[in-house]
């Protein structure tokens, strides 16, 4: 696989109307939804580790573990970083946090598993 811990990546957002809870059906207020805040950190485990799986492979998530602390209005820039910090077979265990301009705004952990593409997408049929 070709994988280090300590790989990390980022993933980057401004937050736009489409990115509310209101617009994710997951809350009734203007600010980003966690839904979205999520896939932010799911995208950037994935950057974390493009480049280092092979051609025929890519991650798909398993489990993830978020908190999200504090509300970000529209208009406001979202950082994720996603930090790989254990390897256990096929699993990928990062660190995730996320920060807007006034601080943290979320933190947890991510799993992703590494599969082949073409085999995965067979048990879809």
């Amino acid at each position: 696989m070709g994988l280090d811990i300590g790989l990390a990546g980022t993933a980057e957002l401004e937050v736009t109307e489409a990115d509310t809870a209101i617009s994710l059906g997951s809350g009734d207020v203007p600010v980003l939804g966690t839904p979205r805040l999520l896939a932010l950190c799911e995208a950037a485990a994935m950057k974390a580790v493009n480049g280092y799986v092979a051609a025929d492979q890519t991650t798909v998530g398993c489990r993830v573990q978020i908190d999200h602390l504090r509300p970000t209005a529209v208009g406001h820039v979202v950082v994720a970083e996603a930090h790989l910090d254990k390897i256990e077979g096929h699993r990928l265990l990062f660190t995730v946090n996320a920060k807007d301009e006034r601080g943290l705004v979320a933190a947890g952990r991510v799993t992703r598993v590494v599969i082949e593409i073409e085999r995965f997408m067979e048990k879809t049929r």
